[in-house]
């Protein structure tokens, strides 16, 4: 069961608001996730609003809306362990005709991009978010119901406890609302693969 009341900030922003199944993160310019990776930089100022588990088979659910505007203005699902060492799926706007809907994985202080581009004119996507042990996998959806694998990943540092939640940010001079509704924190909904032992706890 996801609780909301569980959920705690690493860089808490000015303006947000929580309430029972609704956040809205207003984002504050110059705030991304990135580590070294191609562009050299390394960016770790997002805000990211998570909970923990030590659950080993599980699926989180979040819907996104969001009045992005500004070149890699994007909110989505985050497993945020450090700055090293996380994970993101989202939106991210380039521009008036597209925008790239995609994944970010960091290990060891690296991250990589996996995208694909869709129309600018979508404001509105779902994300599930699901753990198989140490193994993750982030799918999207339009609808709520029918989900699409975006990524599935190992990830080097997440074999315990983990947190896992929301994030919002603007890399540039910008800023907008993002708004994060009907949570929820399932059984594992990514099945094992054809052949596969049954989990084991």
């Amino acid at each position: 069961m996801f609780q909301i009341d569980a959920l705690k900030w690493t860089r808490e922003p000015k303006n947000y608001s929580i309430e029972n199944d609704r956040i809205e993160i207003v984002t504050e310019p110059h705030t991304d996730l990135w580590q070294r990776t191609y562009y050299h930089f390394r960016n770790d100022t997002a805000p990211v609003l998570q909970m923990e588990t030590d659950e080993k088979y599980f699926s989180f659910v979040v819907k996104t809306e969001f009045e992005s505007k500004h070149r890699f203005d994007q909110c989505g699902v985050v497993m945020y362990l450090d700055s090293e060492n996380w994970l993101k799926g989202s939106i991210e706007y380039e521009n008036e005709q597209y925008q790239h809907l995609g994944s970010v994985v960091t290990n060891h202080g690296y991250s990589d991009w996996a995208t694909t581009e869709i129309d600018a004119s979508i404001k509105s996507m779902w994300y599930r978010f699901s753990r198989r042990e140490d193994d993750y996998c982030i799918e999207c959806s339009d609808d709520g119901v029918t989900y699409k694998q975006m990524r599935i990943c190992h990830m080097w540092n997440a074999k315990g406890t983990i947190r896992f939640g929301v994030y919002a940010c603007s890399p540039e001079d910008s800023s907008f609302r993002a708004i994060f509704t009907d949570m929820e924190m399932t059984e594992c909904k990514w099945s094992a693969h054809d052949g596969q032992q049954p989990d084991q706890e």
